[in-house]
This record gives structure tokens, sequence and C-alpha cells, in this order.
């Protein structure tokens, strides 16, 4: 039948990692299916290549170990030609030796993160500190009068790179640093931090803590009443799924700054997020903060370099994806930047507003001005 794919032909293998279980569970949910929605369009005009999609779906359970080991699952028996998936900047790293190092498979990393990953073999497709530190800072300190900053964080990669870019931005727009600690992603008791927090006279709590720890930080600063005397409270990753993890009320004026919102006013994000909530009525959100609306591009971007290479030849993937584009996406449209592996998108700050994200300002799309990747050694 004309435009379904041939039965004689072998299915294209993806593989993804979505940690649906653990603390992590609400945004692993919503990645595996946002996976099954784009899968199942694609499969549902023909498929790839006159080839349908053959979707692997492995929880990465929260836990780091747990990723690294659906990754050589994946690459070893799955025989998957693409992977995509893992949240935390740790299991990125986790997936990346098995997959990557090891398995020499292609990797679609689609959270927003610190950066600086630049390996041939991998392309980002969520937002990193050009557009988010660089963009939301300078805009906050000359809208509110903010000067002083205060870094509450987990203590792994992406906090501690962030948090560097954060100081540069910082003092660079005449502000300071007051304070800087890092907890493990389980802490539970900031108590203490707090009371350093207050004490300083920060205008500014940059969080960086993440779930589950960051539960009872909202809290206890929440508790403080740090933010009814005038403090601001920032978190660039927080999204509308974590408005259901913490009390709205605890977050509430909180900053975000990410590459997509269910308040953007896009038609097509708007069809999106229509079609996922027909989809899968109940579960989590699509949102952006960590990583639906980069596993979206992600999969649409390789669809597209699939396409144009008319083939699945690794290099001529690569080629094409070093410059591939989408028209319409969450947010809007989406460009990798050749030579970087990362992608231009649209981003947007928003506020928590009565228990929900309210879009304050439209940056535009930005450069993710990363550096240039070396180009994949030959085999």
């Amino acid at each position: 039948m004309a435009g379904q794919p041939r039965a004689s032909a072998s299915p294209i293998r993806v593989g993804v990692i979505a940690d649906q279980t653990g603390p992590l569970e609400p945004a692993g949910i919503a990645d595996a299916n946002v996976a099954r929605m784009v899968v199942g369009d694609i499969n549902a005009k023909g498929g790839l290549l006159g080839r349908t999609l053959e979707l692997h779906i492995e929880d990465g359970a929260t836990d780091d170990a747990v990723a690294s080991a659906k990754a050589e699952t994946l690459v070893n028996e799955h025989r998957v030609d693409v992977i995509l998936g893992g949240i935390l900047s740790s299991t990125r790293q986790a997936i990346k030796r098995p997959a990557v190092t090891e398995g020499k498979t292609l990797y679609i990393y689609p959270e927003q993160y610190e950066g600086q990953e630049s390996d041939p073999l991998i392309f980002c497709t969520g937002p990193v500190p050009a557009q988010q530190v660089d963009t939301l800072v300078p805009w906050l300190m000359k809208r509110t009068g903010a000067k002083t900053f205060y870094l509450p964080s987990a203590d792994y990669v992406w906090p501690h790179v962030m948090n560097a870019r954060v100081r540069d931005v910082v003092t660079a727009n005449g502000g300071s640093i007051l304070g800087e600690e890092y907890f493990p992603l389980d802490h539970g008791d900031y108590r203490a931090t707090i009371e350093r927090i207050v004490s300083s006279g920060a205008d500014v709590v940059f969080n960086m803590t993440v779930p589950p720890g960051f539960v009872p930080f909202f809290e206890q600063l929440h508790d403080s009443g740090f933010t009814d005397r005038g403090g601001q409270l920032v978190c660039t990753y927080f999204d509308e799924n974590m408005l259901h993890i913490v009390p709205p009320a605890h977050v509430e004026g909180l900053y975000s700054c990410l590459d997509y919102y269910q308040d953007v006013a896009d038609p097509f994000s708007r069809r999106l997020t229509a079609q996922y909530d027909a989809l899968y009525p109940g579960a989590p959100a699509f949102t952006s903060g960590f990583g639906c609306s980069g596993l979206y591009r992600g999969l649409r971007l390789w669809a597209a370099a699939v396409e144009e290479a008319g083939t699945l030849e690794q290099a001529d993937v690569i080629a094409a994806l070093d410059h591939a584009h989408i028209g319409e996406g969450p947010g809007g449209p989406a460009s990798v930047v050749p030579g970087q592996h990362h992608v231009r998108m649209n981003m947007y700050i928003a506020q928590v507003t009565n228990g929900q994200f309210q879009v304050v300002e439209e940056l535009g799309a930005i450069d993710p001005q990363e550096r240039q990747v070396s180009a994949p050694a030959l085999a």
C-alpha cells in the first residue's frame, strides 16, 4: 500500500533510556511517552527509508549504574541505530561509556545541561548555559535590581559547571556571589544553609538542588520567609511537572528559563501538547525541564537527517544531522548549529504565578555557543 513501509524491510531500531522509576519517575514517564508518540507519528506516515521504527525503551531507574547497563543492552542485544535519553548529566556520562566510547553508537542527549559535551557521536538537543544563564541572569538583575546571589546546589557535574557560569555572568553585570554550597542529591536538612542565606541578605537564591532533595529545600526556604521579604527564587530547569512535586506555594514567584512552557502561544506547540494529552491522559505532562521538548526535537532532527542521508550509514547520518532543521517543534523551530552538535532554539523566561507558569519574556532564537566538535575518527 502506498505510503506504508515494506513488510520485508528490517526495522530501524531506536533506543530510549528514560527514568520511569526512582525520584525522576514523573519526568521519565513523560519522556517515554514522547518517544512513543513521535515514533508512532513517523510510522503512521510510512517510517523512514521505507522501514518502520522499532522502539526499545529501557528504564534508567534514576540510577547511573542501571542506565549504563541499559545502554549496554541497547547496543549489544537490541543493536539499536541510535540512543536517546538520560536526564542527569551524571547519567549522560554513565550512558556514554557503553553507548559511545565502546559501542560506537550515535547518542542524542535531550536534556538542558551544563554544556561542554563535545564528542563526534553525541548531539545535544536541550538548552545550555549560553541559552539559560547568559540570558536570564542579566534580565533578572535589570528587572528586579538584584545584585547578590546565593547558590545552593546538588553535588555533581551540572551544578558545579553551571555555577561557574552564573558567577561569571553575575560579576560581569556588577553583582556578587555570597555563598555556594553543595549537597548529596537526597539531602534533606537545609536549615543551616537557609540561615546563612537569610543572614547574608542575598537578593537571589539560584537553586541547583534537584529531586528528591529539592522538596525539603523549597519547603524550608519558603518557611524562612525569604520570598515574602522580597527575595527572588530562580531554578532554570523548573517546569510544569515540578509543580506537581512541590506545593505551588513553596515556589510562588520562581523564575525559570527554558525552551518551552505550556503557556507558549505558538500554535504548533499548542497542538503538540493537545496531542500528547489526548494520548496519555492523566500522565505526567509534556514539559521542557526534564527532557520532553529535547527528546521530541532530537527524534525529529535525527529523522530529518536519516531522510536527507538516504541511508543509516553512521557517517552520512552525522553529516546530515550536523545541519538538520525542523520548522516546527515545541517552542518553535530548531536547527543544529553546524560543527557544534548543539541546537539553536527559541528560549523563554517564565514565572510561577498562582501555581502556574506564565511566560514573562520571549527571548527569540538563541545560539548555544558551544565549541566545535572534531570529525569522527575513521573505523
